[in-house]
């Protein structure tokens, strides 16, 4: 198979798909590998590179998309992307359909076979492509939120630990998954006062004997929710319906009630941000303010620490994807943690969330793929 990776375009994008050593690992499985030049720049490696490691570069996008069998990818194809895919063509990467009806049309129109990072699953029932982003976006969350507190960039002007004679910053997270913990840790492991907030006891119970009492574990309700985000300096949003759009779990009527100065990460954004007052921003141009609130709701966190994110996302979707490029739609149809990966195909929508977020009639994978 023809495995093509172009450049990132998406606003200081600076991760890659394919990593020289995931070219090497395509390769040795008999594939051909083509690269558009300076795919690799944002993480240090240039063309030289990529051709050591058995790729061929080519020197524009359009190359990529028209020669190649599967498109790997980071974000999600933007318009002058989508509108190169084709039938018969497969494109692995992230997605987040749900809450954007535009490039959902766009591969429908395409034809394209997208299976997204985000909604593959794992044995034990996690989203084990989307699991290292959002490590690191967990970890970016308190990195921006910090930065964010400072007097100069429109915040209270409090520093998240801390110093002997004065309380820490208060943090609350919203959702206790993979973002959540790791957002945690940070902001733990800084002296932050720290509570999580999730609906699921066993994870309360997982998360208070991961941290030993250091971050105080809390049952979601409407009540704890709102007395968390008034008293919090800064509200980290991680909750994550898989597939779905996050749902608005602060209210615009809510920061009423918050701190003048206060920080909200919106980590949820990609899949529409759990903040009824987010919206997408970009690296730069990273956040604005709502009733004396600043937001932070970048929608490609990682892609500002693109050397450690291209590699632990490379870490994780390699197996999958050499999976696709040895067996094609096989793949899919015979595993069923890849089936839960398949979006889109030949102008159907084939996950259930995805459809019933835009409207659309939801088909089975395993009714339309018709694999011999």
């Amino acid at each position: 198979m023809r495995v093509g990776c172009p450049k990132e375009i998406k606003n200081h994008e600076y991760r890659v798909g394919l990593t020289p050593g995931s070219v090497r690992e395509y390769v040795a499985h008999g594939h051909e590998v083509i690269v558009e030049t300076k795919a690799g720049a944002g993480i240090g490696a240039d063309d030289d590179t990529y051709r050591a490691a058995g790729a061929r570069i080519v020197s524009t996008a359009k190359e990529v998309f028209e020669k190649s069998d599967m498109i790997v990818k980071v974000k999600e194809p933007q318009p002058s992307e989508w509108a190169q895919l084709r039938e018969g063509q497969i494109l692995y990467t992230y997605l987040h359909l749900a809450p954007d009806p535009e490039q959902t049309k766009g591969l429908l129109n395409s034809g394209v076979t997208a299976v997204a990072y985000e909604t593959v699953t794992d044995e034990r029932g996690g989203l084990p492509l989307l699991a290292p982003m959002s490590e690191v976006a967990g970890r970016l969350a308190i990195q921006a939120g910090a930065t964010s507190l400072q007097k100069a960039n429109g915040g209270r002007g409090i520093l998240l630990g801390g110093v002997p004679g004065v309380l820490p910053a208060k943090v609350a997270i919203i959702g206790g998954g993979v973002v959540g913990l790791h957002a945690a840790k940070m902001a733990a492991g800084l002296g932050a006062d720290v509570s999580i907030l999730d609906r699921s006891i066993p994870r309360l119970r997982q998360l208070d004997d991961i941290f030993n009492g250091r971050v105080h574990t809390r049952f979601s309700t409407i009540d704890a929710l709102e007395d968390e985000v008034f008293s919090a300096d800064l509200v980290i949003g991680a909750v994550l319906i898989p597939g779905a759009a996050a749902p608005k779990l602060v209210t615009r009527e809510m920061l009423s009630g918050m701190k003048k100065g206060a920080v909200i990460v919106d980590v949820a954004i990609d899949q529409g941000g759990c903040f009824e007052t987010s919206h997408a921003t970009t690296h730069s141009d990273p956040t604005y303010e709502v009733d004396g609130v600043v937001h932070y709701c970048v929608a490609n966190m990682p892609g500002a620490v693109p050397v450690t994110s291209a590699q632990a996302l490379n870490n994780a979707t390699l197996y999958y994807g050499l999976q696709l490029a040895d067996r094609g739609l096989k793949a899919i149809a015979e595993d069923r943690h890849l089936r839960a990966g398949l979006n889109v195909h030949k102008g159907r929508v084939t996950n259930r969330p995805v459809a019933e977020a835009l409207g659309y009639d939801a088909y089975a994978p395993e009714a339309v793929l018709n694999v011999a």
